[in-house]
């Protein structure tokens, strides 16, 4: 009986310590050519960690812009030589002011949406005195993915992955243009919020997410620890597993939420109707698709976007271990 009992397998492929698996009709496509896939292993740490909610409140979290001034507002600022492998704790560019106190003292960023052929380019901008911008350029990878900055030389391109309804896995790819991650010291920050083998995070919805009334006095908005990734964590499952979205009141800064969510409706009445060309990628080449950008970067009010794609040539050009060029 052995011999004739069958399951469905499907085709998998690993890229810089991730597996991903091709669950649709045909063969699979080509991946795209995103700076995650491109780098070698050596530029690229991958992890991920469990969290209790529907894998679409947890994506939405990074796609607000403005939610880093908040929830993520740190009351003191650390070294920025201590920063490694944490996000928002190095510089802004070209300048010594610490990403930390950029994000608390320009809480209001001017966001703007652009298709593209992935999803999503989110644009966030925070006018500074002197007529300079902070440029905060992040995506949505559609339909469960988002790519943002970590720090001037590091990314992050993170998916959301449903486990049931109520519960889902991000997966994080961690991609340097600088040069070669630090996997040990990276995986070593991660473990110290994560058990294993579950990757459960430690610090959750029965210990109060490490709420500390003191430490949020002093250090942080939250009171729940310097790991961003709590903070997030906290704002996506306490809603409950599958928030009601009919009590939700979105308003100016929430735009990239608004277009993302016309774009999900409208992918599942093409499902639905059997127009799946009409799906985002579809009937443009993977290979073709590169970046996606991902970066901060400080200009004038005037020439804000010439300054962010100079940036990121920039940045790139001055990859000496792989080709990032565009």
């Amino acid at each position: 009986m052995h011999e004739q009992i069958q399951t469905t397998a499907y085709p998998v492929e690993e890229r810089n310590g991730i597996i991903f698996a091709y669950m649709g009709p045909g063969d699979p496509p080509p991946f795209p050519n995103f700076d995650c896939f491109r780098a070698p292993a050596s530029h690229v740490f991958a992890f991920k960690g469990l969290w209790n909610c529907n894998w679409l409140q947890a994506m939405e979290v990074g796609i607000d812009p403005a939610h880093a001034s908040f929830l993520h507002r740190f009351l003191q600022d650390e070294d920025p030589a201590d920063s490694y492998g944490k996000q928002f704790r190095d510089k802004a560019a070209d300048t010594d002011i610490p990403m930390t106190k950029l994000l608390r003292d320009y809480p209001r960023p001017e966001i703007t949406v652009q298709d593209t052929d992935y999803g999503l380019r989110i644009i966030a901008l925070r006018h500074m005195e002197g007529g300079k911008t902070h440029v905060r350029i992040t995506n949505q990878i559609f339909p469960e993915a988002i790519s943002i900055p970590m720090s001037r030389e590091m990314i992050i391109t993170q998916w959301h992955v449903p486990v049931d309804d109520e519960n889902c896995f991000w997966y994080s790819m961690f991609t340097s243009f600088a040069g070669p991650v630090d996997k040990d010291k990276m995986r070593a920050q991660r473990l110290k919020e994560h058990r294993l083998p579950d990757y459960a995070p430690l610090k959750n919805k029965g210990n109060g997410y490490g709420f500390d009334p003191d430490e949020q006095q002093r250090e942080t908005y939250t009171g729940m620890g310097l790991d961003i990734n709590v903070h997030d964590q906290w704002a996506v499952e306490s809603p409950g597993p599958i928030f009601d979205r009919t009590r939700e009141h979105l308003g100016k800064t929430d735009v990239a939420i608004i277009r993302y969510r016309r774009m999900l409706r409208a992918a599942m009445a093409a499902v639905k109707d059997g127009k799946t060309d009409a799906l985002p990628m579809r009937g443009v080449d993977p290979a073709g698709v590169f970046g996606p950008i991902s970066n901060d970067t400080i200009g004038t009010r005037e020439t804000w976007q010439d300054v962010f794609s100079a940036s990121d040539r920039e940045r790139r050009a001055g990859c000496m271990d792989w080709d990032a060029k565009l």
